[in-house]
């Protein structure tokens, strides 16, 4: 038996409506389900909406019981780089502190990182240990690729430091992230991959989480090697879509993905079965231990909801790396699979979302592509 429906959800007419600023996949979604865009700021059902919309609005907006909205009012304590990283840290450090061990463990699926300008003294020691190893140095706020170089020597760092407002006495300091380069990714084909899983979060408390079936791998179009010559080569080491698009070798037809399926099954023949599971349960592993790390400064709220796309890279060991989190994933196509992928990726978000009110109540394992996995009993 259907429960009673959201009181205002529809409106008067009883048709859902919402509000977006993207013109992509998710406004074709959104129209494809029979929903009526509105252009009023306050009055819809479900909102999908940019993170500097949300930046500039949330706080002083009140949400109606039946509202929905597609991000978490501080969702950047995940999705910012060097906030990821502190929330990561800071969550080991107290597992260790209650005497968990074996849960503070598990935290070893990120690169050693620091966070600069505060980290700096640390990291020149942890340099001068690690002699001739590569870093890659990326800006906690830039996505697609922007402002990331790699370096092995000092002297690279002074050289950009003299270009750089960062001085932890300024008040505009631009805040980077430098992490031990991972020299030894997977490769197919000689060419370095990373993985794009998505990941849906309903509420974070009681914690409950999704993970998406589908996703994709995105490839530099260029053979994969570390030296001196072509560290400043972004289209060997950075597989991000929006750099490989640029590059000469670039095809609009074929482009730099292959789906996720594809990718197991590549795995499955040349490493088994068996290791290839084990590969996908860490990760999904790391979707929950990451999400676990935030859930107690993440400001819960029922109107809320989050999909975000995590990037993977594995290492030639088959040990996969949580590199960031992203809160706005691209829902631009490059490609029909791309678009199909995409689509069916955020219809099925809102089948999970349930913003018509159609489910009853109950929690399913598997709504469309998405599975169940994570669901903490609310203590409450």
């Amino acid at each position: 038996m259907q429960r009673e429906r959201r009181s205002g959800l529809g409106g008067s007419s009883g048709t859902i409506r919402f509000r977006c600023t993207f013109r992509n996949t998710i406004y074709d979604v959104l129209r494809a389900r029979g929903w009526k865009e509105v252009e009023s700021e306050t009055d819809w059902d479900v909102a999908w909406i940019d993170k500097d919309w949300l930046r500039e609005n949330f706080d002083s907006m009140h949400l109606d019981e039946h509202q929905r909205i597609n991000h978490f009012r501080n969702h950047y304590e995940l999705t910012k780089k060097d906030n990821l990283i502190k929330n990561l840290k800071r969550w080991q450090r107290q597992l260790q502190r209650e005497g968990r061990e074996e849960e503070a463990k598990k935290y070893d699926f990120f690169p050693v990182t620091f966070v600069l300008p505060a980290d700096y003294g640390l990291f020149v020691e942890e340099f001068k240990q690690q002699s001739g190893a590569t870093w890659i140095m990326k800006p906690a706020g830039k996505a697609q690729g922007r402002g990331i170089f790699l370096f092995n020597k000092l002297s690279q760092i002074n050289d950009w430091k003299k270009d750089h407002k960062w001085k932890s006495d300024e008040p505009q300091a631009e805040i980077y992230v430098v992490q031990r380069y991972i020299e030894n990714p997977l490769l197919v084909g000689g060419k370095k991959f990373d993985m794009r899983i998505y990941v849906l979060v309903t509420a974070y408390s009681p914690l409950t989480v999704y993970l998406y079936r589908s996703g994709f791998a995105r490839f530099s179009l260029y053979r994969f090697e570390t030296t001196a010559k072509n560290l400043s080569d972004t289209y060997v080491h950075l597989t991000n879509a929006a750099i490989q698009k640029t590059g000469p070798a670039y095809d609009k037809q074929a482009g730099c993905k292959w789906s996720l399926r594809h990718l197991k099954l590549y795995l499955m023949g040349k490493y088994g079965m068996e290791a290839t599971d084990r590969l996908f349960g860490e990760i999904q592993d790391i979707c929950i231990n990451s999400l676990l790390a935030v859930q107690k400064v993440m400001i819960n709220d029922k109107h809320c909801f989050e999909m975000y796309g995590y990037d993977i890279m594995i290492d030639d060991t088959l040990k996969p790396w949580l590199i960031e989190v992203n809160a706005s994933p691209s829902l631009t196509a490059d490609t029909p699979q791309d678009y199909e992928l995409k689509f069916g990726l955020l219809d099925d978000v809102f089948s999970v979302v349930d913003v018509e009110d159609k489910l009853d109540g109950a929690q399913e394992e598997c709504i469309g592509g998405f599975d169940l996995i994570y669901a903490a009993i609310n203590a409450e």
